[in-house]
Formats: C-alpha cells, structure tokens, sequence
C-alpha cells in the first residue's frame, strides 16, 4: 500500500498544483491549452524520441511477454471502440474512450511502481509495455482520431487527407525517426541527449498541470455520462488486467516475474495520453479527466489488493 500511495501521490499533487493556480488565477485562461499544446509540439515527441532512441533489442525483444501485455491493451481498446461506436458516437470520441480504457500509465506510475513491488528486474519489461503504450497504442489512436476527423467521402481524397495529417503529427513522427537510431546503431550525442531529458522530463508533469488547470475552469455545465465513465474505468482497472493475465498464464505460459510485471502493468490507472489527445482535438476532455482521476484513486486499492495476492 505504502509503494502504491509514494507512485501515486505525486499525480494529485501535480493535478492540484495545477487546479489551484487556476482557482487564485496565477495562470491565463488558455493557460490548459497552450500548455497541453507545449507537451503534444515539444515535450512528449522528445520523450517518445528519448524512449525509443534508447531501446535495446536484447531487452525488449519479448515476444511472449509483448503478446501478452500488447493482446490485452488490445483487446480492451478494441472492445471499447465497439462498445461506444453502438451509441452511437464518433470515431474520433470513441478512440480517446478506447485510450481511457486501454492507456496504462506505465511511464509516470510503472516505472517506480514496478522496481518497488518487483526489483530491477522488472524494469526492462516495463520499459516494452511503455513502448506498446505510448506508441503503438497511441499512434493507433492518433489514426482513428484523424479519419474520423475528415469529411471527404472519397476513399483516395480521405486516405490522402489522414496521411498529410499524420506525416505532420509530432508524436507519430518522432518515435518513427528515433526508430533509426536502434536500427543503424547509431548513438545519440551527448548534448541532444541532455535537451531530450530536459525537454522530454517535462511531458508528464505538464500534462498533469494542464489536467488541474481544465479541471479548475470554470465551463457551461454539461452532464458527464457516469455510467460511461464507470465502464471506463472497470475496462481499464478490471478488465485489461484480467485479459492480461490469462493471456500470461494459460496462453504464453511466461514465468512468475513476467506475468506479475504484465498483469501490474495492465493494471495502472488511465495516464495523460488521452487527455492530450481530447484537449488537442478539441474533443470531449470532461469525461476524459473524470476517468483519470476515478482511475487513478480507484488503482491504489486494485493495485494494493493485487500485489498482496501475488506476495
């Protein structure tokens, strides 16, 4: 419990540094868009950059621990973009709800989460699930997102229209040029190593300023759907977790280090990916920080109860 609460605890702080700056109005009000504008142009490329630049194929070559991990994010986003979509509701909404329900935290959370539940060992694992998460999963997303955005009705006019959005996409772009670094064995140099960790060392903490700072403006109300929040948050906190583990024990046989890392893994609240995306898009951000919050409380009890059963 001790571990979960020291992970976690600095996200609310985060969210509440930037919720109180905006109540006593130390901050502008574009102050929550201008910054997540900040974390999408310049912060989170250097760190998808930074993340893969550094990747070694010998750690992260897992196939059964990356089908694993990867089929149950999968399946939970997959389910969730089929769920929403019988509302119905459109294409670019219901793939930030499947990022809700699908986008562990691994990065701000998983990392310390890990090495004080499970050891050094369970960093290299980690570091895949991050990798499936923040890019692959995210990229995935950021396609939905575009095609559902374009009004063409011709196929080769809309396929041309997602691809000139993507190719000008940040964060797709990024992790895709990094990719070279690993592939050629190339090493980064030691100064752009430095801008990358002060640039990139800023996405997460942003993000989360700019989720209190959204949370603090005052809007026009507008219900927030609580039964689809809930449903959210049970994919993400119950269900991912649980796919993860069968998909761990039963189908890929991995040991016991592999499966808990997996399944805590899968098990960690919704991170700030989906609220980057919901604020850059200018979509429904209100249902996207409700999960968040709801997820990231919730998980100190799922997370606790899980790491007792596994001890």
């Amino acid at each position: 419990m001790l571990s979960t609460l020291a992970a976690i605890l600095p996200i609310f702080a985060l969210i509440f540094a930037g919720w109180l700056a905006q109540r006593i109005g130390v901050l502008g009000p574009h102050a929550s868009s201008e910054l997540n504008r900040f974390v999408v142009y310049l912060a989170l490329p250097a760190l998808l950059f930074d993340i893969v630049a550094h990747a070694q194929w010998a750690e992260i070559w897992q196939p059964r621990f990356i089908a694993a991990f990867g089929i149950g994010a999968a399946l939970v986003f997959c389910l969730t973009i089929a769920v929403r979509l019988r509302r119905p509701r459109h294409l670019a909404d219901a793939a930030i709800d499947a990022l809700n329900a699908g986008y562990a935290n691994t990065g701000f959370v998983g990392f310390p989460l890990a090495l004080a539940a499970l050891g050094r060992e369970a960093l290299a694992p980690t570091l895949i699930a991050t990798i499936i998460t923040v890019c692959i999963l995210f990229a995935i997303a950021i396609v939905l997102i575009e095609t559902g955005l374009q009004t063409e009705k011709r196929r080769r006019h809309l396929v041309a229209k997602v691809g000139s959005s993507l190719i000008r996409n940040p964060l797709l772009v990024a992790p895709a040029v990094a990719a070279i670094v690993p592939a050629t064995g190339l090493g980064v140099p030691d100064a752009v190593e430095s801008f990358l960790k002060l640039l990139g060392g800023a996405a997460s903490p942003c993000a989360l300023v700019a989720l209190g700072l959204f949370l603090a403006t005052k809007r026009e109300s507008s219900e927030t759907n609580v039964g689809s929040a809930a449903l959210l948050v049970s994919f993400k906190l119950v269900l991912q977790p649980a796919v993860t583990w069968v998909m761990a024990t039963a189908v890929f046989g991995l040991p016991p280090l592999l499966t808990h890392v997996a399944v805590l893994l899968a098990a960690l609240p919704t991170g700030t990916g989906p609220f980057m995306l919901a604020e850059f898009y200018k979509r429904e951000a209100a249902m996207t920080s409700n999960v968040i919050l709801a997820s990231t409380i919730t998980s100190i009890l799922t997370i606790s109860g899980y790491l007792a059963l596994a001890r």
